[in-house]
């Protein structure tokens, strides 16, 4: 079995390849496929995001694919910056520019309106159209200043309150133990045997 991840991340394919292999597939991605077709992510949650790219690549080459959608969620400005947090502050994207409009928008809020969530969203789609939808989250709150100079997005102001320290402070080895795509991961090898087997039952007649 084939199986496609939909990034050209090279930090996410090679977190995802060990992960893949053990369930017999034959991993790929592409950027090793050099595919950079473009797709249109309009969905409104992250996990509608995860299907669109995922049954868009499973479709295309008639294999396995696994997409994810990932962002920060901040629920008392509305949610924001949610599904756009990578281009929140417009094009091109910019890490350091996302976090300058995310303080200025949590301006005069304290305690728990400071609250937020990380939250990755995984899907792996079955060339039959069968799909599995699994999520991560990793809850903290948003500091207002920076702190950190580990990790990426908005990890320097994502304070961790079991680590009492930001995402950024973290060595990456601890931050990938306890992040939102870590927890997601889990359930996604937790659910994937069961959910294989049924896909190939249904496609085998059996």
């Amino acid at each position: 079995m084939k199986i496609i991840i939909a990034s050209h991340n090279e930090h996410k394919i090679k977190e995802f390849i060990p992960l893949l292999e053990p369930f017999g597939f034959e991993v790929t991605s592409l950027l090793e496929l050099n595919d950079h077709q473009e797709i249109i992510e309009d969905g409104d949650t992250f996990e509608a995001n995860a299907l669109i790219k995922a049954k868009s690549i499973a479709e295309k080459y008639q294999a396995y694919a696994l997409a994810d959608d990932s962002g920060l969620v901040v629920p008392a400005i509305g949610n924001e910056p949610g599904i756009y947090s990578a281009r929140y502050s417009g094009e091109p994207k910019d890490d350091h520019r996302n976090n300058l409009k995310l303080l200025e928008r949590m301006t005069g809020l304290e305690g728990d309106q400071r609250k937020a969530h990380f939250v990755s969203h995984l899907v792996v789609y079955a060339p039959n159209g069968d799909y599995l939808s699994v999520e991560g989250k990793a809850e903290g709150q948003i500091l207002e200043a920076l702190q950190g100079d580990e990790g990426f997005g908005y990890d320097p102001l994502f304070y961790y309150p079991p680590a009492k320290q930001t995402f950024a402070q973290m060595p990456l080895d601890e931050k990938n133990k306890v992040s939102h795509r870590r927890r997601a991961i889990d359930q996604l090898q937790q659910s994937l045997p069961t959910w294989l087997e049924g896909v190939q039952d249904e496609t085998t007649g059996s």
